[in-house]
């Protein structure tokens, strides 16, 4: 048999369509084979605890659960954003909304009244003076109010104006910041321009400090009556001393200090966000008790409509401490993501109110941190602290809520929806911990459907590290664990077995003409590299699973080889192995090609099927991953393709000489391909291209006929014997270049 092709029915490379195994059908498959080995979920890394659900229990960043405080949501106002809180000593809470701009006082049994209202959009700062006296700073007016607090729910009739930027050298447009001195006076943080104005009792701004920056962000006394401030602009923290004189700490790498605090032992720590040079904040709408709506643009990036644009603040925060107040700066926290409102510092540690996940962090000096709190808002803007608890403020949506001082007495954490990927058995858990089990208790449930609130079992609870965890076997499943102060856990781990599901075969292509060597190299000596791929998806499959073997495969051309490729997956991620078999049409039985073949193609010999018509049968199995007898298969066929090795037929062949010009014609015919064209020489001249009458080629059998001068004696050859007999030869190819050769002699 001479070496031949094979030729697909359809354009090279097409894929073959064949229905993937729906799940159901799967498992019905599969009732009692189970997946190569037990796989363990585990959960000790803070990225993934952060995918959880904790209620006094916080995140440490070391990857344990530990007891957090407690949160009690006291407040819920009708108002967008709290954007500033403060308290006083008998312990009443008062709260700076925005939407609508509002000062509410909120007594330590959670009752709210409202002390203050304004047409403003906000009110951006509220503080509590020495003497208790309440003062709030409005926003776009920059105005400062001094409220009585015992005139609640008089809605600002006794409110003073303290503080009017119109009535300053300066008029700056922006108030962001209120603090007070030991002698009660009143120091306001201004921007546009970034300055600081005092204000003493009973008596006028004056203008105690100014910068070249955009912005005053924020401001906090040292004991020695020294001033902290952050700025807007180039992220520089400042000293200022009583007199005025400000003295440079630190130029941050961010743009924006949006917070700073001080600890009882000297140390400053300060929270930068915003990249330098870049302000990307949008115009930010006003809209009041009148019919006029105006736009105001706010350029410091740290307001909290500021932060629902996930493209303002790039490269989340960093929050920077100056050791004693005078050592060496140094970055102790940062994250990509959160946006840090305001710190404070606590014994415990320093706290930071964040944005756009609602986290309350609790940092230490080494570095490491704590997520102690996840709150039911966007952002959290500050702290104020009473004997009763710790309250904080949020914003999208406006609420109070007040964190306990010490560990809540009982706490839980829900973890993350786990989706194990297929129908799986649930065995026991690896629960580490600081003290065995004491101190905790284990819940697990578990579903078919992502959403745990439509039709999942119930919690049932386990003994950790002891036999299975009871509940049934499901594709989902979530656990949830209860602790007590004192416990501490480590890593919670859940070991599953999948049902073992067949393999997927993606697709198959049949390359003619091309063969794969072993080295998958091309030799400079070698045919022309070719790479063949797969055009499009498999358009039936609902199986969204990458398949093994889709990238271009390199190949070279060889006619006397075939390659056939597969795409192909298991979804259990067991080791496959592939045969390969024919068919001819018209039989009905398969012939092996090739068994346990292990990569995703095979190249063989044309020349082992005779001429005609076939398919591809590529079985796929992953018995290699299971015990003998418990493997699955599944099969794909090829579209219908052709195998021809036979060169085409000539009759009728005929040839004269007419003076200085042959005449000759022929039929050409061929079983099975298309005859393409012919190759015409003359006493052994260059061959020269022939087409068939008519010029189309597209028929199993064409007729060909021509008419050539004969060629001019080739210089320096020796005269022939005979200079009257011509050899005419001719080559006819079939479309699967297959050829054969014929000649003829005139004279």
């Amino acid at each position: 048999m001479k070496p031949g092709r094979i030729r697909p029915s359809q354009s090279f490379a097409r894929l073959a369509a064949l229905p993937l195994l729906t799940a159901c059908s799967a498992l019905a498959i599969s009732a009692v084979a189970q997946a190569q080995g037990t796989h363990l979920w585990k959960q000790s890394q803070y990225a993934q605890l952060e995918h959880g659900t904790p209620k006094g229990i916080a995140i440490a960043s070391d990857g344990r659960l530990i007891p957090g405080p407690q949160a009690t949501r006291v407040l819920t106002t009708p108002s967008t954003y709290v954007w500033s809180i403060a308290s006083d000593r008998a312990g009443n809470v008062y709260l700076g909304t925005g939407t609508p701009a509002s000062v509410l006082k909120v007594t330590p049994d959670g009752k709210s009244t409202t002390l203050f209202t304004s047409h403003d959009m906000s009110v951006q700062a509220v503080g509590v003076g020495p003497h208790g006296s309440v003062y709030a700073a409005t926003l776009p007016s920059g105005k400062v109010y001094k409220l009585d607090p015992g005139a609640a729910g008089k809605t600002g009739k006794t409110a003073t104006v303290v503080f009017d930027p119109s009535a300053t050298s300066l008029k700056p447009k922006y108030v962001w910041a209120l603090a007070f001195d030991a002698q009660g006076r009143l120091y306001v943080a201004t921007g546009a321009p970034a300055a600081i104005y005092r204000v003493a009792p009973g008596g006028k701004p004056t203008l105690f400090f100014r910068s070249d920056e955009e912005h005053i962000r924020t401001i906090a006394f040292e004991k020695n009556g020294d001033l902290i401030a952050g700025t807007d602009g180039s992220g520089l923290i400042y000293r200022i001393n009583p007199a005025g004189k400000g003295y440079i700490l630190y130029d941050s790498p961010k743009k924006e200090i949006t917070s700073v605090a001080i600890a009882p032992n000297g140390s400053i720590y300060a929270a930068g966000t915003g990249k330098k040079g870049k302000n990307s904040l949008p115009p930010l709408p006003v809209s009041g008790q009148s019919s006029v709506t105006a736009t105001i643009t706010i350029i410091a990036p740290g307001s909290v409509q500021a932060f629902n644009h996930s493209t303002l603040i790039p490269n989340g925060s960093q929050v920077y401490e100056i050791p004693n107040g005078d050592g060496a700066p140094r970055t102790i926290w940062t994250d990509q993501n959160d946006i840090v409102y305001s710190l404070k510092w606590t014994p415990q540690g320093l706290l930071a109110a964040t944005g756009n996940r609602g986290i309350v962090y609790r940092i230490l000096d080494d570095g490491s941190y704590a997520d102690i709190a996840h709150l039911q808002a966007a952002q959290i803007t500050g702290f104020a602290d009473t004997a009763k608890g710790l309250y904080v403020g949020t914003a999208n949506s406006g609420k109070l809520y007040r964190l306990s001082h010490g560990p809540a007495p009982e706490g839980t954490y829900r973890s993350k929806v786990f989706d194990a990927g297929l129908f799986s058995q649930w065995g026991r858990s690896e629960v580490e911990t600081a003290s065995g089990s004491a101190g905790i208790k284990m819940y697990a449930r578990a579903g078919n459907i992502q959403n745990p609130l439509r039709s999942w079992s119930q919690w049932k609870q386990f003994t950790p590290n002891v036999g299975p965890i009871g509940i049934p076997p499901s594709r989902f499943m979530q656990w949830k664990l209860v602790e007590q102060p004192g416990s501490s856990v480590e890593s919670v781990g859940i070991n599953y077995l999948p049902v073992n599901m067949p393999p997927v075969i993606g697709a198959i292509v049949v390359a003619p003409g091309t063969r794969v060597p072993s080295s998958q190299q091309q030799q400079p000596d070698q045919p022309q590299q070719v790479a063949i791929t797969f055009d499009t998806p498999d358009s039936d499959s609902s199986d969204a699973q990458p398949s093994q073997g889709s990238d271009p495969l390199p190949a070279i051309t060889d006619r006397n080889f075939t390659t056939v490729r597969w795409m192909a997956h298991d979804p259990n991620g067991d080791h496959l192995i592939f045969s390969v078999y024919y068919r001819a049409k018209g039989e009905q039985n398969w012939q092996l090609l090739k068994k346990r073949v292990h990569a995703h193609f095979y190249s063989f010999d044309s020349a082992q099927l005779p001429d005609g018509r076939y398919r591809i049968r590529v079985v796929a199995s992953d018995a290699p991953s299971h015990n003998p007898g418990q493997g699955l298969t599944t099969d794909r066929i090829s579209n219908q393709f052709l195998v021809d090795t036979a060169p085409p037929v000539v009759s009728s062949m005929k040839a004269s000489l007419s003076g200085a010009s042959i005449h000759a014609s022929f039929t050409a015919t061929d079983p099975l391909s298309v005859i393409t064209h012919a190759e015409f020489s003359i006493d052994a001249g260059r061959w020269h291209y022939l087409s068939p009458v008519g010029n189309i080629a597209d028929s199993l059998t064409e007729h060909f006929a021509l008419t050539a001068p004969l060629p001019h004696a080739r210089h320096g050859v020796q005269a022939a014997a005979n200079p009257g007999e011509h050899v005419i030869a001719f080559r006819i190819y079939d479309r699967n270049h297959n050829a054969v050769t014929t000649r003829a002699v005139v004279r």
